[in-house]
Formats: C-alpha cells, structure tokens, sequence
C-alpha cells in the first residue's frame, strides 16, 4: 500500500507538472497541428500513468481522469474548441476543467444545497451491496452481474459526487450532473445521449461526432450523414474502453467491447432512421414503461453478452469489488477513531 500511496504522489505530480504546462506554453502556439504537437508528450504520458497502479481503483479512476477525458479535452483545446475555450482565468480552474469530468453550466443555477437524502440513499443501497457479496455463492450468476452493474453505476455517482462538491468548494462554481436517471431511458440515443455518462458525448460530440460528420456531408446529405457520425462516435468510444479494460485485467483486448460499442451504435442510428419516419412512429409508438424495460434490458443483455466476459474472465470484477470493501473497511475504522471510539471499530 506505501507503494501505491508514493505512485499516486509521483503519478498527479506529473499530471499537474504536464497541465501546467499546458496552461502556459501551448497557448502562444498556433492553434491546429503546431499547438497539437506541443502537447502530444503530455497525451502519450497520461496513456501511461495508469499502468503505475496496481489498484484497479487507482488504476482506473486515473484513467477515466487522465487518459480519457484529459486527453480528450487538451485534443480539443489544440483546435481552440471544447470546455478548455476560452481558457480559465487561471491554473487551478484549467486543471480542473482538464481533468475532472466537470462543466460549467451556461445558465447555472445555485446548487449550495446538494440533495443530499439522494446521496444517502445511494451510500446506503452502496453498502447493502458490499455486504450481498459475503452471500455471492447463494445468487445466481446472473442476479452477481446486475449487481455489479449497479455497483458500477453507484460507486462512479458517489466518486462524483465528491469531486463535484471539492470543485464548488474550490472553485465556487457550478456543475451539471454527470448522470441522468439512466434506468428511466425510453431509448438508446436517449441512454447514450442525455442520461449515461453525460460528460463523454459532450467531449465525442466536438472532438469526433461533428468533425465525421461535417466530412459525410461532402459525399451525402446532411440528414444522412449524421449516421457515420454516430458509428465513428461509437467506435472510438468502443477503442478507449479497450484501452481502460488493458489497465484493469493487462491483458490483451479481445475486441468485444468494441463490439458492444458498435452493435449499440448500429442500433442507435437504425433507431434515429425509425424516428424520421413519422408514419411509422405514430403507428408503433410505445409507453414510456416499455420503452424503459426494452432500453433498459437491451443494455444489460448486451452487456452480459460482451461487456463483461473479459471482465469475468479475469477476475477483475470480484477483484474490484474486493478492494471497494477493504475501503469501506478503512473509512468505517478511520470514522470510529475519529469519533473516539476505536475500540469499538476492533469489535467489529
């Protein structure tokens, strides 16, 4: 554990060294392919700060920071588009913004009072979780998946959580939600669109969406050419989470994931190409439960299909889920000895 805690320092050292740089250099260098060279040393580091963990936590959450939306957005800032422009007023703000999955809103509202019976809910079903895996051989392999799905979903809202609220308190501003009630999706391009993740179609949009589909437009009409755009979007996203899979099991990518990826995104544009013909929506229109059921269980079938073998097959999930007891263990002992009551933590 010494050894993850002085790979952590070196590894966010490098990375506010590297940002700064960033924030002070690339700037005075024309935008486009001059201001891309000047920082592609910084993209190829954060490619490889990850594999200096052997925590999956660790190893993970810095690519999420780093390698994906770091990458992306200084990618972006080299063409003088995305959330680095125009740059933050200062080094703090441009760190931020270039690390953590964080947005200011155009039209922000006060959010000094954070829903805070949600985030206890969240915790608590959290901890349910944990304690379900001491009973894991009595679940049927299928109920541990959606568990798992679930488990993913709420410890990336709770990390969230916490960045958001160090980043209002440091930076006093305010930030859009990075999930929507995912489980409420009446379709996949609402899933992928405007409930899942929503910080990574944000940056897809600009850095890869628009730019595929301004070239399309050269060969077909715009209503068509929005369809590569979408298939492009999903096959690089499909590439980077193979990417996130080798820091977790360090194993060769086996190409499934970029298959979920694609399949989602070939049914997604099916689905937008469905829309356009009004004649057939208004005679096949769904309720909004179905609709959920169906988009909600496509994902998961899907994802047990491809999403996860890789995952199962390594271990990685049972290891994951290992580590995030063994903080939760950590945080309950540290609470006890905060509250003065560190023999009771030894009873338990």
């Amino acid at each position: 554990m010494d050894k993850e805690h002085k790979n952590l320092i070196k590894v966010w050292l490098s990375a506010i060294i590297s940002i700064s740089y960033c924030y002070y250099i690339p700037p005075r260098i024309k935008s486009g392919v001059p201001r891309l060279l000047s920082v592609s040393p910084v993209l190829a580091l954060f490619l490889v700060l990850p594999l200096f963990f052997s925590s999956l936590h660790l190893s993970l959450i810095t690519a999420f920071f780093l390698t994906w939306l770091a990458n992306f957005k200084l990618i972006l800032f080299s063409f003088d588009k995305g959330p680095l422009i125009p740059i933050p007023s200062n080094l703090l703000r441009f760190f931020c913004f270039t690390c953590f999955p964080i947005k200011a809103q155009q039209n922000p509202k006060s959010q000094n009072h954070l829903p805070k019976l949600v985030f206890a809910s969240k915790v608590a079903i959290f901890c349910v979780l944990l304690h379900l895996y001491g009973y894991k051989q009595n679940l049927h392999p299928i109920v541990m998946l959606g568990l798992y799905f679930v488990h993913l979903y709420l410890e990336i809202e709770i990390i969230l959580t916490f960045v958001k609220v160090l980043v209002f308190i440091t930076l006093g501003c305010d930030l859009e939600p990075q999930s929507n009630k995912p489980y409420l999706a009446t379709s996949l391009q609402d899933f992928w669109g405007r409930r899942w993740n929503l910080m990574v179609p944000a940056i897809l949009r600009p850095a890869v969406y628009a730019p595929m589909r301004r070239v399309s437009e050269r060969r077909m009409s715009s209503g068509w050419a929005l369809f590569p755009g979408i298939l492009v979007a999903f096959i690089v996203s499909g590439l980077v989470h193979e990417l996130l899979f080798y820091y977790m099991t360090r194993e060769m990518p086996t190409g499934e994931v970029t298959l979920f990826f694609v399949l989602h995104g070939v049914c997604t544009a099916a689905e937008l190409a469905v829309k356009k013909k009004t004649t057939v929506m208004k005679r096949w229109r769904l309720s909004p439960v179905v609709s959920r059921l169906l988009t909600v269980g496509f994902v998961f079938v899907t994802g047990v299909w491809l999403f996860t073998p890789q995952l199962r097959r390594s271990s990685v999930m049972e290891r994951f889920t290992y580590e995030a007891v063994l903080v939760v263990e950590f945080v309950k002992k540290k609470l006890f000895t905060l509250l003065g009551h560190g023999n009771i933590s030894d009873e338990f």
